[in-house]
């Protein structure tokens, strides 16, 4: 068979890249063969296909451009040619957009839900538009922060789930602007994937929307990047940035703090989100415990429930002393611990003294250190030791806030004060912490 004049050989047919009516065949046939028009292919190419009786040879010839075998086929009855659909070069290079459009009209309606009204616009502008409201303030001041929740995110992959960790890291954002007064305004975040599943991807943001709802900020926008090549398949990477807001004579700097002050401590949840690389080693390698064990520090709980239990946000508690004057600052206990947060509100010329065995730490943190053989000194670096909120306080309106505290049900312990002279943190090891039993 051979091409002649542009005519379509006898056996053959012609597909026209132009026509609109995709995949309907004409009512015209040919001998042996039928013409067919299809649309979106590649405009002028032409597929011929010849079938020769006499021979009993079946013989196809293609236009270079087009795909060969198991494009077309033939035999001595005319029927319709079937045509794959296009495959994505961007999909085939790892990038499927289609996929991501699956999971981001659904994360747009659990956005939208967080919405305050404060917000101005809908998910999918180029950027999110927020009207915060002044009024009462006489000079208000924004503050931003950003955070990941870290390895944190291996423990919920092998768990299985990662439905927790969405509201760990916005939690941990909000205390990070709380501690200099601010209540939250609004939250993005950023998702990074090596291959992104649409029902993955809406577990993280469901997370990350019930954690704004719970604090009342609005999930204003973010990004959702699948990288191929940089991320592994089934790995993610998940960040926040808040922004929230203060009145300027309100701010909380540690300008204020001075020796003399009180130091009351918080309890945490547990590991919150810092220090699971150490915690990681101990758990699986060394004491080669499985994700679904009971955990020996909490027999009522499994290993990977106990090590995904949520970052506590503080917000609720802390909020009606906000303002307060007796409250001088707050630290927030992430990663560095008390040893290295603690100092970043202390003024020059004084270092805090925190008493050991002023607070129960919880068994948990015991079963690392005597699992995993780290020095005491260590531990207070890496983890929070049972403590995730640290405040400043007057001296002479401790019993107040205190009482603030209490009022809604937030437990306390004093656990130290800030002395004059030196720098940092020290700590005074004489007495032996006492232990939170494990549940039975």
């Amino acid at each position: 068979m051979t091409w002649k004049d542009g005519k379509i050989p006898q056996g053959g047919f012609l597909l026209d890249p132009l026509a609109p009516d995709t995949g309907h065949r004409l009512a015209e046939q040919l001998s042996h063969g039928t013409m067919c028009r299809f649309s979106r292919l590649l405009e002028g190419l032409i597929l011929g296909i010849s079938d020769d009786k006499t021979e009993g040879s079946h013989t196809g010839r293609i236009a270079p451009g087009l795909p060969g075998p198991g494009y077309s086929s033939w035999n001595s009855e005319p029927r319709a040619m079937t045509i794959p659909p296009p495959k994505s070069a961007y999909a085939a290079a790892g990038v499927d957009i289609d996929a991501q459009e699956q999971g981001l009209a659904r994360v747009k309606t659990l956005a939208k839900s967080t919405f305050t009204p404060g917000v101005l616009t809908e998910i999918g502008s180029f950027g999110g538009l927020f009207r915060p409201e002044l009024a009462g303030m006489t000079e208000p001041v924004l503050v931003a922060s950003a955070d990941g929740v870290g390895t944190k995110l291996v423990v919920a992959k092998m768990a299985g789930g990662y439905s927790s960790v969405g509201r760990d890291l916005v939690n941990h954002c909000v205390n990070d602007i709380l501690v200099q007064g601010a209540e939250p305004l609004f939250f993005m975040d950023y998702l990074g994937a090596g291959v992104l599943e649409p029902e993955k991807m809406v577990e993280l943001v469901s997370g990350v929307a019930d954690g704004c709802r719970e604090n009342g900020c609005a999930l204003l926008g973010g990004e959702t990047a699948e990288m191929p090549g940089f991320y592994q398949p089934g790995d993610y990477e998940l960040v926040g940035f808040i922004v929230g807001l203060v009145d300027r004579p309100k701010v909380l700097d540690g300008s204020k703090v001075q020796a003399g002050d009180v130091l009351v401590g918080l309890p945490s949840s547990g590991l919150h989100t810092n220090g699971y690389s150490l915690a990681r080693k101990v758990v699986f390698e060394k004491a080669g415990l499985a994700i679904g064990d009971k955990a020996p520090w909490d027999k009522k709980r499994t290993v990977g429930e106990s090590l995904l239990e949520p970052h506590l946000s503080y917000l609720k508690a802390i909020r009606p002393i906000l303002g307060e004057r007796a409250l001088h600052g707050m630290a927030h206990i992430t990663g560095g611990g008390i040893t290295d947060n603690l100092p970043r509100i202390l003024p020059v010329g004084t270092h805090a003294l925190i008493r050991m065995g002023s607070w129960p730490i919880p068994e948990l943190f015991h079963f690392l250190q005597e699992t995993g053989e780290v020095e005491t000194e260590e531990m207070l670096r890496v983890f929070n030791m049972g403590i995730g909120m640290i405040l400043v306080v007057d001296p002479k309106r401790l019993a107040e806030i205190l009482g603030l505290l209490r009022s809604v049900g937030q437990k306390s312990w004093i656990i130290g004060t800030v002395q004059p002279g030196g720098a940092g943190v020290g700590y005074d090891l004489g007495t032996e912490s006492p232990r939170v039993p494990s549940s039975d």
